[in-house]
């Protein structure tokens, strides 16, 4: 069995993808609460308000840290996409954390993320474009078994 952990960009529906895709293999999926809302407001809805919207986003950034930190750490294999509108700072964080920890990383970005990912990018053991290539990765590992 794998534990994947499915981090980045929440504004598709690729992790959908991925995980619809892998039905019939024995792979569990974890990612950081990707209710947009709920992500940055679960500091100040669990810890109290705050007036300053630095304060606000850093409560939320740390309840978010220990959900992150455990999925990433329990993780056989984590799984990064860089989407295309947004600049997605917490996915490059997590890759790096990932690789920190020795952890098999996949990262799904489009080609023309390929500079500015290549330090991430280098850290990884596949660098993948659609959501598709992941599940045969995931596949592959499991079974031994090519596309077909």
């Amino acid at each position: 069995m794998l534990n994947v952990y499915l981090s980045g960009e929440i504004h598709t529906d690729w992790r959908e993808q991925i995980i619809a895709g892998a039905q019939g293999l024995d792979v569990t999926f974890n990612s950081p609460v990707t209710d947009h809302a709920a992500s940055d407001d679960c500091g100040v809805a669990i810890l109290g308000e705050e007036p300053n919207k630095y304060w606000h986003d850093h409560k939320g950034a740390m309840v978010n840290a220990i959900r992150t930190r455990k999925g990433i750490e329990d993780a056989d294999v984590v799984v990064v996409r860089f989407g295309e509108k947004y600049k997605q700072w917490n996915a490059a964080f997590d890759a790096g954390f990932a690789a920190a920890l020795g952890k098999s990383l996949i990262i799904l970005q489009q080609p023309d993320h390929d500079h500015a990912l290549k330090e991430v990018d280098a850290a990884a053991l596949a660098v993948t474009r659609e959501p598709r290539e992941v599940v045969e990765i995931l596949r592959y590992v499991l079974t031994g078994k090519l596309p077909g």
